[in-house]
């Protein structure tokens, strides 16, 4: 049997201010793209059963664009997969957080799709001797969480599909990427029970167990786009994309959809003891070297270690050039770490003379005409000769 894990679709999502010809905004219609090619190519390699396993859209009252978007790309794997379920649970975003609230997803029930949004459900697929417990994100939260086990004596074949975050998936030191998961462990799981574990929240495909898996999400969907795209390399993954499972045995493949869009992350600057000038220059370095280029991505630049005057001082004009071609470029403008002067019967180490100086000028407001750099070397050379000429005689 084979079985396709998607998950994280995240529809409707939007960001920056781009938009499409017709007015839509060009990120929201970016993450539809991905999920109608993620489509295309479901319909190409015809799986026996579907699952989605939560966060199909990316808030709980989505777009009217989104609603209808997702709606027809179900009808069109219903009507080119008419004998495949498909089985849907609601994530964290899917899930209202008050019980008066109806839970859109239900809505998609008229297609035949199996909807699990709130209280866990054992569903029995007889012709594929498979039997699947989807557990959306509300009841794992609940009180009284259901035991992930498969029913005893049942089919053959036992698939669980839940929505939570794994325990020890991301360092002491590393923010999750995306937030509000409910908590799981690996004893929740109860792995060895399973034919496959299909677990959606983590954006990037991710191998828990041989037969445990994070799809991933089809886009760069996260609060933290360039931590996700650093965990990716960390895995080892280099694209987006859904799981195609045979079972038995899950064995697991990886198809990955052309991004709409790509995340470009360019090499950090570090502009310690630099003029405005060489920063210019190699921002512009960094950009004509950009492998995408940015045109049309989303880019990003990190520059440290660059004070207030020398970021002021930069060359803004071409800033604005790089901002428009890309759809959106981040210029992430970094300060140097504070080192306080202290006084002399205090710890640590004084500001010297030059330090002094230099600190001084490059926070002074200047007028339009005058050059920092040059007014930081004059004042170096003065204090230079001041230094090296003989004391005067006191009066």
């Amino acid at each position: 049997m084979k079985l396709a894990h998607l998950a994280d679709l995240h529809l409707g999502f939007r960001q920056y201010e781009r938009q499409t010809p017709k007015g839509g905004n060009q990120r929201e219609a970016d993450v539809a793209e991905a999920f109608r090619r993620a489509v295309n190519d479901l319909l190409e390699q015809r799986p026996e059963l579907i699952v989605i396993a939560g966060d199909v859209f990316h808030s709980v009252r989505p777009t009217n664009a989104a609603i209808l978007f997702l709606f027809m790309q179900l009808q069109r794997i219903r009507a080119g997969l008419p004998d495949t379920p498909i089985v849907l649970i609601a994530g964290n975003h899917d899930t209202p957080r008050s019980a008066e609230t109806w839970s859109i997803l239900r809505l998609y029930e008229t297609l035949g799709v199996e909807v699990v949004a709130e209280r866990a459900r054992r569903l029995v697929f007889p012709k594929l001797d498979c039997a699947v417990l989807a557990v959306p994100h509300e009841a794992l939260v609940s009180a009284d969480r259901p035991a992930l086990r498969p029913e005893p004596g049942g089919a053959t074949r036992n698939v669980l599909v839940t929505h939570g975050e794994l325990e020890g998936l991301f360092p002491p030191d590393r923010v999750p990427l995306e937030f509000g998961g409910a908590p799981l462990t690996r004893a929740d799981l109860g792995l060895s029970q399973w034919d496959y574990v299909a677990l959606g929240h983590y954006h990037v495909c991710h191998e828990v167990a041989p037969n445990c898996w994070y799809a991933g999400s089809l886009d760069y969907v996260s609060t933290n786009p360039w931590g996700e795209l650093r965990d990716e390399a960390d895995h080892r993954r280099s694209a987006k994309g859904y799981l195609l499972v045979e079972l038995p045995g899950a064995r697991v493949h990886q198809r990955p959809i052309d991004a709409p869009r790509r995340f470009v992350d360019l090499p950090a600057i570090p502009a310690a003891g630099l003029t405005a000038r060489e920063v210019d220059a190699r921002i512009a370095a960094a950009v004509a070297g950009a492998r995408p280029a940015i045109d049309g991505q989303v880019a990003r630049l990190v520059v440290y270690d660059i004070s207030r005057a020398t970021a002021r001082d930069l060359d803004h004009v071409a800033i604005r050039g790089y901002k428009g071609r890309a759809l959106q470029f981040v210029l992430d403008l970094r300060r140097p770490a504070p080192v306080a002067a202290v006084g002399v019967s205090a710890p640590g180490r004084r500001f010297t003379l030059p330090e002094t100086l230099r600190d001084y000028l490059s926070r002074r407001p200047l007028d339009a005409d005058l050059d920092r750099d040059a007014l930081l070397r004059l004042g170096a050379r003065y204090l230079e000769e001041t230094a090296a000429a003989p004391n005067e005689p006191s009066a």
